[in-house]
């Protein structure tokens, strides 16, 4: 059981409708073999049962906010009460392992240069259909296979101490009130600063969220790819890591070209051979991905998991393409404004 006085780490747990998968993430953090932590939920006004009853039931504080204001903000509230040197943040829908709790607290005693860390979800999705299966394991690729040396932050499984969070002012709030990329900023902000962000890639935990074709759509277009696409224009630039390594920026790329020259072709057939060029050349950029799909998976999820990551690449292309547009078009307007002011002001 978790002491309580003097942790070392506090779990911070924000919950939004959480439904069983809360039961489940609280006995995770019940079975682990780390002695000095605490676990704060935080319930963003959920409507769906009684979050403070069921986070007493295990020995866990709840933290109730009155009316809903996203992870971010949850997150930030219980950070304000936590008593432990470092901030672990958990979604309520992921189930921590044994030793989750003492791999971070080693990694954080070992390396005092850290300042944050996070790990990923693991190879063993909880959800059985193809689309949480997939999604999932896009994701446990993607973070398998980027540098230890992390550009950003993630939240669903991730630590930072906590006196580097406070200097830090925390998750935007402000900014995302719904889940987002709040994480990502969060990551880019401690970047900018200095500090050192881990990727512990044998920190895994297991997902539990069923994911369907829609909410990977939604998510991914709405919750991912047009804000990040709008943080990476509006301030901080692009970086070489996860989603953004220089193969996925080109692949995204390649798809687009694809699409163009698809619809090219039956006008200028010459173009058919270009088309071909692109998609051979797109299949082997992401070969490693495929063959971890069908490791997984078997031929007939891979074929799916091939045309889901080409359209990912395509509408995640098309989302920042029309916000570069935007976003220049933006600056022109600013520029022409600020000559006509000062042409009236001569």
């Amino acid at each position: 059981m978790p002491l309580q006085s003097y942790p070392e780490i506090s779990v911070i747990v924000p919950v939004y409708n959480a439904g069983p998968h809360l039961r489940k993430c609280l006995e995770g953090l019940i079975g682990s073999d780390f002695p000095e932590f605490e676990v704060l939920v935080v319930d963003d006004a959920s409507t769906d049962g009684d979050v403070t009853a069921e986070s007493r039931a295990y020995g866990f504080e709840c933290l109730r906010l009155d009316e809903r204001a996203g992870p971010a903000a949850a997150r930030n509230h219980g950070a304000r009460y936590a008593r432990g040197s470092i901030l672990f943040f958990v979604d309520a829908d992921i189930v921590v392992r044994k030793d989750t709790l003492s791999r971070t607290a080693a990694l954080f005693r070992a390396r005092p240069n850290v300042a944050a860390a996070f790990g990923s979800y693991d190879d063993a999705p909880a959800e059985t259909n193809f689309f949480s299966q997939y999604k999932n394991l896009q994701h446990h690729f993607v973070h398998q296979q980027s540098s230890s040396h992390a550009e950003t932050f993630w939240a669903g499984c991730g630590a930072v101490r906590r006196e580097v969070f406070q200097s830090a002012g925390g998750f935007d709030a402000g900014k995302y009130q719904k889940p987002s990329i709040e994480d990502i900023e969060l990551g880019y902000r401690l970047r900018r600063k200095g500090c050192l962000i881990a990727l512990d890639h044998a920190l895994q935990v297991k997902h539990l969220k069923r994911w369907t074709f829609l909410s990977v759509l939604h998510t991914d277009i709405f919750d991912r790819a047009l804000p990040w696409s709008q943080l990476i224009l509006q301030r901080d630039g692009m970086i070489n890591d996860l989603n953004l390594r220089a193969s996925d920026r080109f692949s995204a790329a390649l798809t687009g070209l694809a699409v163009g020259l698809l619809l090219l072709s039956s006008y200028f057939p010459i173009l058919l051979a270009a088309l071909v060029a692109a998609l051979i050349t797109l299949f082997f950029l992401n070969f490693g991905f495929y063959s971890f799909l069908r490791m997984h998976g078997g031929m007939w999820f891979a074929i799916r998991g091939v045309a889901m990551l080409a359209l990912y690449y395509f509408y995640s292309g098309v989302v920042f393409t029309v916000c570069y547009g935007s976003f220049l078009l933006g600056k022109r307007i600013s520029l022409a404004g600020t000559a006509r002011k000062a042409g009236e002001v001569s």
